[in-house]
């Protein structure tokens, strides 16, 4: 399974990375969640030296979170687990291998004992069915996380879904209503904090890339704009640097709502 990529985001949902980029923001549809994991700052108070696992990190938003995590002084370690390695040694960095994202008993010994978890995997649901996007969109988040939220019950879990997903799930959008319940559904889990991130367009800094060629290509023509847009547009657009920023300050210190948008994860 690609990793996730929000941007183009459902529109494009995801291209193989998460990556929220351009998505397609539907007025109504991005409320947070009255009463479900209502978060509030300072609550977490997870320590120094935060533990955290990451899922996607070979994708675009993966790979800007990885980058962040390795530099930041309050991560402790990162376990990144994916379906390839992620070809980067850091004295941080430790890699599990891992093909399916349904079953995790030959690894459970080595996915507890973690503060938090930054959920980055997702693939487009470009001339995809329903079932099959649901079962590589919901199903898989929703197994990684009932695993984690059993071994880890202090984790908090940060999903990168995307700008326009339908939190009523009744929407005429089928991706939208798709990661609207996944969000809705991570939210109901026993975690001590649970945050959906939905960034709209996504700028790569210092050397991301994403693993679609196509894309790739967009965004190298598209960069002197997107550079634009990240500084006059914060409801648009963000980048990778801030949105794995946020997620470490996040998962750190809280926020007062389980769902940020773009303007959320460009102010924290």
């Amino acid at each position: 399974m690609s990793e996730a990529h929000p941007g183009m985001s459902e529109a494009h949902p995801g291209m193989s990375e998460a990556h929220p980029g351009m998505s397609e923001a539907h007025p109504g549809m991005s409320e947070a969640h009255p009463g479900m994991n209502e978060a509030h700052p300072g609550m977490n108070e997870v320590h120094p030296g935060m533990k955290i696992i990451l899922f996607g990190a070979t994708g675009m938003v993966g790979q800007g979170c990885l980058r962040e995590c390795l530099l930041d002084p309050d991560v402790e370690t990162v376990l990144a687990v994916g379906r390839s390695p992620t070809g980067q040694r850091h004295a941080k960095l430790r890699e599990i291998v891992h093909g399916n994202f349904l079953d995790y008993s030959a690894i459970e010994s080595q996915l507890a004992g973690f503060d938090a978890c930054f959920f980055c995997l997702g693939v487009s649901s470009v001339g995809m069915g329903e079932e099959r996007y649901r079962h590589l969109t919901y199903d898989i988040t929703l197994a990684t996380a009932t695993t984690l939220a059993r071994l880890n019950p202090g984790m908090v879990f940060t999903y990168v879904s995307g700008a326009g997903t339908d939190s009523t799930e009744q929407g005429r959008v089928m991706w939208a209503r798709v990661k609207g319940k996944t969000e809705n559904d991570l939210l109901k889990l026993p975690f001590k904090a649970a945050y959906m991130f939905r960034p709209a367009g996504i700028q790569p800094l210092h050397g991301v890339k994403s693993k679609t060629p196509w894309v790739q290509a967009i965004y190298v023509a598209a960069a002197p704009l997107l550079s634009y847009l990240a500084r006059v547009a914060p409801k648009y657009m963000t980048t990778t640097e801030q949105v794995g920023r946020a997620m470490i300050k996040v998962a750190r210190d809280g926020y007062p709502k389980p769902v940020l948008e773009s303007a959320d994860i460009n102010a924290v």
